[in-house]
């Protein structure tokens, strides 16, 4: 480790760190308080979706801060610090994404649905199974997503707040956990937003701060940075070249590109994202706002490839892999270099409102899934009294339970593979989700038993093959290094899962009734091309 990095992580100031995080919370938690109690009326339609009373531009701002993760954050610059090229794919995956959710999702969604993936899924199909099916892939999602993030918190303790130990990293991911829970019960889908957008602010100055720092030190020439890095890398000028960390052998290249197919046909099957759609009052609103993000997501991209490379070439991958946070602390690591204490305090309080902002969207996500599509529609059948109220109460109460329980696995998980985790939450958005969504928009035939056996199928699938993979055992980088159960070859199961999950609603499709309600489909093909008749089924 360099000079300047050891003495400025040696000289951070944990309590420096943590005031400007509990500054961070007491604002928002205002903020929150404020918004909520500007609400006229605390109907369902509030809590779920704001009552779509944000425009286009907000919500932008929005899915941005749902969208870059701590994972966004820390971990392609740490991947482009020791990976140079083959790190900087996972941004292009990532935002190449955006543009399927663009064109195939957002305006359509918008135009359909009301509440959840599952109001879309249900337009024209069995109402009970179906809004079973959708709320338990949107459960799997959201858990795993939740997981990954609380996982992270603990993991990432030491170094951005000079905590150690099991016990003091288990009381950081419950103080996150309740925070969150306190985000979803006071604000709703309204003050969960305004936590996202300030935080995608936050972390789009931040790093913004940190690439013009890193390039003045360069004289604001990238090519210096980049051999810099080459230089400073055991890799040397292959840094720039495709294949360091998935050009092995024929099967990590095959395992790139099943990574890759997941990560572009995930984002738009995650329910978060999906709900977002319903915040915005038109569908033109909502295509405003992926546009937004796009350019958002975009920007920010481009700043984690200076600081990537600048990381490399002021830290070194040595030092990287030696921090607690391996890969995931490169970030921190090249802001102490830059700026000492300070800079690293600032730094550590935006990836604690990274984590804080993006697990509050899953979990009012979840709770909405389960009271709208579960308990209303599924084991009450739509016949509850004062409708509303009931759904915002179950709503309030699944928060605190999805809380809790993201608490305890969160503890349990610090430890264990947190990119294993996102990719598990992407596999199974883009093979139980999208397919799904995607034939109910644009099949005329598909049908209820097609919906179940895509949802299931590829659910199952997913969990089934990423269990046997390598990445759970039978390699030194497993989570059970130990032991070796494993048959399937890929760390990422997408390649087989996705291309299976549309085959299984074709053939669930086929095998089920063939009689179809083309009234219904020709309904819902004018409503999510036209937005006709979304007035009337917002009204009730």
């Amino acid at each position: 480790m360099s000079p300047t990095v050891l003495a400025a992580t040696a000289d951070s100031n944990p309590a420096l760190n943590i005031s400007i995080f509990l500054a961070f919370v007491i604002v928002t938690l205002g903020i929150v308080f404020y918004v909520n109690s500007r609400q006229a009326r605390k109907t369902a339609a509030d809590f779920y979706t704001a009552g779509g009373g944000f425009s286009g531009t907000q919500n932008g701002f929005a899915i941005a801060g749902d969208y870059l993760s701590a994972a966004s954050f820390l971990g392609i610059a740490g991947a482009i610090a020791i990976n140079g090229y083959d790190g900087f794919l996972y941004s292009i995956g990532f935002l190449v994404a955006w543009l399927v959710a663009l064109l195939l999702v957002a305006e359509l969604l918008r135009n359909t649905g009301r509440f959840t993936m599952g109001d879309v899924l249900a337009f024209r199909m069995k109402q009970r199974p179906i809004r079973a099916a959708a709320a338990t892939s949107t459960l799997a999602v959201s858990f795993f997503y939740l997981l990954a993030q609380m996982a992270g918190a603990g993991a990432l303790v030491s170094l951005l707040l000079g905590i150690s130990g099991g016990f003091a990293q288990g009381v950081v991911i419950a103080v996150v956990g309740v925070v969150m829970i306190a985000y979803v019960l006071i604000g709703g889908m309204r003050g969960t937003t305004w936590v996202q957008m300030i935080k995608a602010v936050l972390l789009i100055v931040g790093a913004l701060v940190m690439t013009i720092w890193a390039l003045a030190l360069f004289g604001f020439n990238f090519s210096s940075i980049m051999q810099a890095a080459a230089d400073g890398s055991p890799k040397g000028e292959g840094l720039f070249a495709p294949g360091q960390q998935y050009g092995a052998s024929l099967t990590s290249k095959i395992d790139f590109i099943s990574l890759g197919i997941a990560l572009v046909l995930g984002t738009a099957g995650l329910p978060h994202v999906l709900m977002r759609f319903y915040t915005v009052p038109t569908a033109k609103e909502a295509r405003r706002s992926v546009e937004v993000a796009i350019w958002l997501i975009g920007l920010f991209y481009l700043f984690t490839l200076v600081i990537g490379f600048a990381a490399g070439a002021l830290v070194g991958p040595e030092a990287i892999q030696a921090a607690p946070g391996k890969v995931n602390s490169a970030a921190p690591l090249l802001a102490a270099a830059l700026g000492g204490p300070v800079l690293l305090g600032i730094i550590a309080a935006i990836a604690f409102a990274t984590i804080l902002a993006v697990v509050a969207g899953l979990t009012i996500t979840a709770s909405a899934s389960f009271a709208h599509d579960v308990y209303i529609n599924v084991i009450k059948r739509g016949e509850v009294e004062d409708t509303e109220a009931t759904q915002v109460r179950v709503a309030r109460r699944t928060a605190i339970v999805i809380g809790v329980v993201a608490i305890v696995g969160g503890i349990l998980a610090k430890d264990q593979n947190v990119a294993f985790l996102v990719a598990l939450a992407f596999a199974v958005a883009a093979s139980a989700n999208l397919p799904t969504i995607l034939y109910s928009l644009f099949w005329k035939r598909f049908n209820t038993t097609g919906g179940l056996f895509s949802i299931y199928g590829g659910l199952i699938s997913t969990l089934v093959l990423i269990v046997f993979s390598p990445v759970v055992s039978g390699a030194e980088t497993s989570i059970f290094s130990g032991v070796d159960f494993a048959w399937f070859p890929l760390a990422n199961p997408g390649l087989v899962s996705i291309p299976l999950s549309f085959l299984l609603g074709v053939v669930g499709t086929y095998i089920g009734q063939k009689r179809h309600d083309g009234s219904k489909y020709a309904e819902m093909e004018v409503r999510s091309l036209t937005g006709a008749g979304i007035a009337k089924a917002e009204a009730h």
